[in-house]
């Protein structure tokens, strides 16, 4: 099963081609150091809700999106080591500076996290043999 760090983040609409080169940037350095996937995803269908929601989460404003984003590892240990090799990589300085980020560092959250369920390399009736 494969380890994954996900995020979720508030960026302004007028950022996004700038928050995308960013993303490629970052997304070319953890997969050069060993990350297995690398995804940004912009929110297409995602509504205030009652109680806790995306945009609630990220305490969104007017002009801003959620983006989800989600970086796939073999293990924690192997996204420890890439993570460490990421960190000394100097093309990640560029994203150091909160000053300098096209968003607010500030509204976004992440964690690491096990796989339960991952079905994407079964086929449909090879994962329902398993019900």
């Amino acid at each position: 099963m494969s380890y994954v760090d996900g995020f979720v983040l508030p960026v302004p609409e007028k950022n996004l081609a700038a928050y995308r080169r960013m993303a490629r940037l970052a997304g070319t350095i953890w997969r050069e150091h060993g990350a297995l996937a690398y995804h940004e995803c912009v929110a297409d269908d995602v509504q205030p809700g009652k109680h806790t929601s995306f945009p609630q989460a990220v305490k969104l404003k007017p002009g801003e999106v959620v983006v989800f984003s989600w970086i796939v590892y073999r293990s924690r240990a192997q996204r420890d080591r890439v993570n460490a090799k990421v960190m000394a990589d100097p093309r990640l300085k560029k994203f150091m500076d909160p000053k300098a980020l096209p968003f607010d560092g500030k509204r976004m959250f992440w964690g690491g996290f096990k796989s339960m369920v991952d079905l994407q390399d079964e086929s449909p009736a090879k994962a329902d043999a398993g019900k």
